[in-house]
């Protein structure tokens, strides 16, 4: 069982164990000493952390009380808008670009003095699954550097796998929490749309992404979603949690529970990684709970859906990038239009001028029925399908990736099976449903797999009940040997 890091530290600095400035010190020097292995961050801000930690020893001093999140180092992947922070997306097009306001994300954990070590690595405007899309070099799996540490929040992962960050927010637009967490041996889960606000979240495609955490331990996703997930009217979509506090529920037990398995998640993945997910089916048994084998044949459209509706919505959200309002000019150039193409074209990487292309096809007059229409039609059916599997089941338990962390130049080598990847996460992201990676097993090298429990819309303590109920009993963390050992 992997304890809270989170309630742990909390608890030092309230016995005055160690001060904020001693751990927020501890962990700058973890960063420095390790991050040139693991890559994982982009934006180091020691300036900020060491700001905030004086606040809070200021207010420890006072007798003052702190909240669980205060003075706790952490860490925002670089699409999550900070005010004088650079924002760079990990694109040329942003290499310079610093915003003038505030995610509300970051501004809910900022006013709670959350100490920021920094920004870091993502697949270039989250588009990939391996980190190695990054305008900056990916970053490095923590059991491994040899491996990816996953993607778009690659990043994230490998900071909170390597210990050089107590936790993190990612984005997940169509498996970027969970799938580099599953790599990296981690937790992390993708909230139900519109749960946690988007408000400050640099779009991919505005439908799918959610912000959510990545930690160590259920109980530290707990915390962090209770803190983050807010009503905000300044994003339209924003609902906020529904409910008490997710972590008050944990620790019920979950004897009877139906947890469902679709035989159609359990296709095409590997044999290590189908071991280790009925290996926790069986734990799960041994807990009580009742298993439901169902059918979910709408499954198999899920991949296409996501790419087609992603790639059409990126097409819309990317064209902001012109190089005339922020971001990267080119400076040889005959015209307006001939700036803007010169611009796009070498301000953007491959990986992203590929999707642009591909939402801008199948956008355009003659192909927008023939595949968008088609795409959102089989959404719904998709949703529906859905809807009807959490009436026979409470929780849907499927891997989270169907292999563990491949080699370091494997997405270049072989990008259809990269995009294979995302089969058992998207269609959480089509159906804005909550979904969490917990650490299962290893592969013969020692590898991390993790395997996915999701829910039906606003169910997250369902989720996280269930994953800390599994992760107590089978206990399958193992931490990585880098950063600060607590």
């Amino acid at each position: 069982m992997s304890e809270s890091k989170i309630a742990r530290l909390h608890e030092g600095l309230v016995s005055k164990e160690f001060s904020c400035r001693e751990l927020t010190e501890k962990y700058i020097e973890a960063v420095n000493k390790d991050n040139g292995a693991l890559n994982a961050y982009v934006t180091v801000t020691p300036e900020t952390a060491l700001e905030t930690a004086s606040i809070v020893d200021d207010k420890i001093a006072r007798g003052e009380e702190i909240s669980m999140l205060e003075g706790i180092p952490m860490t925002l992947k670089d699409n999550i808008s900070t005010d004088g922070i650079r924002t760079t997306c990990c694109s040329k097009i942003l290499e310079d670009y610093t915003p003038i306001y505030d995610a509300t994300v970051w501004k809910i954990l900022k006013a709670q003095n959350a100490v920021l070590l920094g920004k870091t690595n993502m697949d270039e405007f989250a588009m990939g699954s391996s980190c190695e899309t990054s305008y900056f070099g990916g970053a490095k799996n923590p059991h491994n550097i040899n491996h990816v540490a996953g993607g778009s929040s690659g990043g994230v992962a490998s900071a909170v796998g390597g210990n050089i960050a107590v936790y993190g927010l990612g984005s997940d637009t169509g498996g970027s929490i969970r799938q580099p967490a599953s790599f990296c041996g981690i937790v992390g889960m993708k909230p139900t749309y519109g749960a946690v606000s988007r408000y400050g979240l640099i779009a991919y495609a505005s439908s799918l992404d959610q912000i959510g955490p990545i930690t160590t331990s259920v109980e530290d996703t707990a915390v962090v979603y209770d803190a983050i997930s807010q009503y905000d009217t300044m994003d339209s979509t924003s609902q906020g949690r529904k409910g008490e506090s997710v972590r008050s529920t944990l620790k019920n037990d979950i004897k009877g529970m139906k947890i469902g398995i679709a035989r159609e998640y359990l296709e095409g993945i590997r044999d290590d990684v189908r071991n280790a997910v009925e290996e926790a089916v069986e734990v799960y048994r041994s807990l009580g709970a009742e298993i439901v084998y169902f059918d979910l044949p709408s499954l198999k459209y899920a991949l296409p859906v996501y790419y087609i509706i992603a790639c059409a919505e990126a097409s819309s959200n990317l064209g902001r990038y012109d190089g005339i309002r922020y971001g990267y000019k080119a400076q040889n150039y005959r015209d307006v239009n001939d700036m803007v193409k010169k611009t796009r074209s070498t301000g953007f990487g491959d990986e992203v001028k590929r999707r642009i292309l591909l939402g801008t096809y199948v956008l355009s007059s003659g192909y927008y029925d023939a595949y968008y229409k088609k795409a959102q039609n089989l959404r719904g059916k998709i949703v529906q399908s859905f809807k009807k599997a959490f009436e026979v089941c409470d929780v849907i338990l499927a891997p989270t990736v169907p292999m563990t962390a491949f080699e370091n130049g494997h997405a270049v080598s072989d990008p259809v099976e990269t995009y294979m990847t995302d089969i058992c996460t998207v269609p959480v992201n089509i159906c804005g449903l909550p979904g969490i990676s917990v650490p299962c097993g290893f592969d013969n090298k020692g590898m991390p797999i993790g395997m996915q429990l999701i829910g039906d819309s606003f169910c997250e303590s369902k989720i996280l009940n269930a994953a800390w109920q599994y992760e107590k009993a089978a206990g399958k963390f193992k931490p990585a040997g880098f950063g600060v050992k607590l």
